[in-house]
């Protein structure tokens, strides 16, 4: 099978287990987000793919060849750290052409390797400078040539963006999905920013407790979330308790929620809504009733706070949409049926 194949993958630091039994295929030339809280066991996973991090178990396939046991320099990878890890002391030319002047190449096939690189990250004429001379985003550019610079079958990064300003990061993330598309390589980033998995992937795997809780494409994460880690943690939502009613239709507290079928669900049930989704309404056209708490003006958005049986929902709106309440007015909430997600705490 090509691309990468990871089998009953384990890392045990004493008796925690940092990365538990992780199974995973990823298709040649796909661009894959490792995604979750601190101490999920994406960064781990991460390096025993890049043979940094003994596994205690488990199989890593690369195009159905087994290179668990092959060190970090025979994988065919490249590597971008968080820190950069950028050499001070030499040129911009020569930190890209490092690897190819280890490697034993000639001095002129370092120098077009790294004026091709250069061009490829919209760099060219930067070769002879410091990197002390460079921007923040020049020098992610810089160390993402630089791994790229043996042409790797495998790219991985380690939270690469995290340094940037808000604005850089989001430039950032357009231009280095743009050039795994362009270079077609198999590519694998841990990030915690969920808008940066959203933005870049074709698959998103959230991990939690050192274990994957689902993965899918973006949107599938989005709409229709494995449980209530996944859909707490992806985005905002609205997770309502409810429990099995008369006909099987949800009830929260003591109000039913009628187009909601439950039947096939267990207990401990919690109906997952987006705020996008839920809509304010007259109280006698909704399936709930509650009392608006706050509402926030954003400019581009209106957030409104309904409380409900003592649970705080909320409601996004664009200001066309806009339904003009005001904090303790009485109103409704409507649940579109097809945008509710019934998941098992």
């Amino acid at each position: 099978m090509s691309g990468l194949t990871l089998s009953n993958l384990r890392k045990e630091f004493g008796s925690f287990v940092a990365v538990d039994n992780v199974e995973l295929s990823i298709p040649q030339g796909s661009f894959v987000c490792l995604l979750g809280p601190s101490g999920c066991g994406k960064t781990t996973l991460l390096r025993m793919i890049a043979g940094l991090e003994r596994q205690t178990g488990g199989q890593i396939l690369m195009d159905g060849e087994d290179i668990t046991g092959i060190p970090t320099h025979k994988r065919e990878l490249g590597m971008v750290f968080q820190s950069l890890a950028l050499f001070p002391h030499l040129t911009v030319a020569e930190n890209i052409a490092y690897a190819l002047r280890i490697r034993g190449a000639s001095k002129a096939e370092q120098i077009a390797r790294a004026e091709e690189l250069l061009d490829l990250i919209h760099l060219p004429g930067y070769g002879d400078r410091a990197v002390s001379q460079l921007s923040g985003g020049q020098r992610q550019r810089v160390a993402i040539a630089r791994a790229l610079a043996l042409s790797p079958k495998l790219f991985l990064l380690d939270e690469p963006l995290s340094a940037l300003d808000a604005k850089l990061r989001e430039e950032m993330q357009v231009e280095l999905r743009q050039l795994q598309q362009k270079l077609g390589i198999t590519t694998i980033v841990v990030t915690h920013d969920q808008r940066e998995a959203m933005t870049m992937a074709d698959l998103v795997v959230v991990m939690g407790e050192g274990r994957i809780r689902q993965a899918a494409k973006p949107v599938e994460i989005y709409r229709q979330p494995a449980d209530t880690f996944v859909a707490d943690f992806i985005g905002a939502t609205n997770l309502l308790p409810v429990r099995k009613g008369a006909d099987n239709t949800a009830v929260f507290g003591n109000q039913q929620i009628p187009g909601i079928d439950i039947s096939a669900a267990g207990e401990n049930l919690t109906l997952s809504v987006r705020p996008e989704e839920l809509q304010i309404v007259k109280s006698g056209q909704s399936e709930l009733k509650g009392t608006v708490s706050f509402v926030r003006d954003l400019g581009a958005t209106i957030e409104t706070f309904v409380e409900v049986e003592g649970e705080i929902l909320t409601s996004v709106t664009s200001p066309r949409e806009r339904v003009s309440v005001s904090v303790g007015e009485e109103v409704g909430l409507h649940l579109p049926p097809e945008h509710c997600v019934v998941l098992t705490r």
